[in-house]
C-alpha cells in the first residue's frame, strides 16, 4: 500500500511545492495506517464507506476542519491516480463532504503601528540588515514565506522582483523605494555570511539558504525586539500588504494580480473591506443611495 503513495507522491514532485508533498504524505499515512488497523491491505477495496469512516474517525479525534479538508483533498487526488492505474473504477472520496471551514482571516497590523515598526533603527549588523531587507520584501510585494525563501539574487532586478508563486505560476512584482533602500544594504552585507557558490538571496549565520521556520522565528523575535504588540508572522504581513493597498487603490483587480492568486474570490475573501467602508462607497456612488427631500405635505 506504501509503494502506491510513494508513487504516486513522485508523480506530484514535478508540479507541487516539498511543504504539500509533506502533507500529503502525512495525510495518506494516516489512511494507510487506518485501513492497516482493520486489517486492510489492499487499495481496490477503498469506498465511500470506508472514506467516511476514516474521516469520521479523524474528526472525533479532534482534527481541525481546516486539516480534515485538507485530508480529504490529499485523499481524493490519491483515489483519482489509483483511478488512472486501473485499481479503482470510481473516486469514492468524491462523494464525501468535510465539515464547512470557517473563515478565520488575520487582521491587518495598524498601517501606522506597522509602518513604525518597520522604521525602528537595527543594529547595523549583517543580520541586522538582512532582517530589514527581509520585512521591506515581504510588506513592499506581499509575497509568501516559500516564495520569500525560494528567492535567488538573480531574481532581483533595480526596481522588481520575480516569483515563483502557487502551481509554479510566475509574476513579477514593484519594489518600493524602501524595498530597494534594504535590498540594497543586503547585498552589501551578504558577503559576510552569504558562501560563495550560494544563489539564495536570503541566507543564515551557516552561509545557506534560511529556511521557512528561520523566517518565522527572526519575525516573532523582531516584533518583540521592537515593541510591537502583535504576533507576526509571514501571513500577516502578506494580508497587511493587501488590505492596506486595497484600502488605498479600490483596484480589486490589480491587488488580485499582485498576491498572485488565480480567482478574483479569493481576493475578496483575502482582503475584507469594513463594512462602514463598503457602505460610504455605496452612498456617493450609487444614483439611488440617497434619500431626497420632498417638497409639500405629500
Amino acid at each position: 500500500m506504501h509503494a502506491a503513495i510513494d508513487d504516486f507522491l513522485r508523480g506530484l514532485a514535478g508540479h507541487a511545492s516539498p511543504a504539500t508533498l509533506d502533507a500529503y504524505r502525512r495525510d495518506l499515512a494516516a489512511l494507510a495506517h487506518f485501513l492497516e488497523a482493520h486489517d486492510i491491505d489492499d487499495w481496490s477495496t477503498l469506498d465511500v464507506a470506508l472514506v467516511r469512516r476514516f474521516l469520521g474517525a479523524e474528526r472525533t479525534r479532534g482534527l481541525a476542519p481546516r486539516s480534515l479538508a485538507r485530508r480529504r483533498a490529499a485523499l481524493s487526488r490519491f483515489a483519482d491516480h489509483l483511478v488512472r492505474s486501473g485499481v479503482l473504477a470510481h473516486n469514492p472520496v468524491a462523494l464525501t463532504q468535510t465539515p464547512r471551514q470557517p473563515r478565520h482571516l488575520p487582521r491587518p497590523v495598524d498601517v501606522d503601528q506597522l509602518s513604525r515598526f518597520l522604521d525602528t533603527p537595527h543594529d547595523d549588523t549583517p543580520l541586522g540588515v538582512r532582517d530589514q531587507a527581509m520585512l521591506e520584501l515581504f510588506y513592499s510585494c506581499g509575497l509568501r514565506l516559500a516564495e520569500l525563501t525560494a528567492l535567488d539574487i538573480t531574481d532581483l532586478e533595480a526596481r522588481r522582483v520575480r516569483v515563483v508563486g502557487k502551481g509554479s505560476k510566475p509574476r513579477q512584482m514593484p519594489l518600493g523605494g524602501r524595498a530597494q533602500v534594504a535590498l540594497a544594504a543586503w547585498f552589501k552585507a551578504r558577503g559576510q555570511l552569504a558562501d560563495a557558490e550560494e544563489r539564495a538571496l536570503f541566507v543564515g549565520q551557516r552561509g545557506v539558504r534560511l529556511g521557512h521556520r528561520a523566517v518565522q522565528k527572526r519575525l516573532v523575535h523582531l516584533a518583540r525586539e521592537r515593541g510591537l504588540p502583535e504576533h507576526l508572522h509571514p501571513h500577516r504581513l502578506r494580508h497587511s500588504f493587501a488590505s492596506h493597498l486595497l484600502e488605498s487603490s479600490q483596484d480589486l483587480r490589480a491587488v488580485q494580480e499582485l498576491l498572485g492568486h488565480a480567482n478574483l474570490s479569493t481576493t475578496q475573501v483575502y482582503t475584507r473591506l469594513d463594512w462602514q467602508h463598503l457602505a460610504d462607497a455605496y452612498d456617493q456612488a450609487h444614483p439611488r443611495a440617497r434619500r431626497h427631500e420632498t417638497s409639500g405635505d405629500g
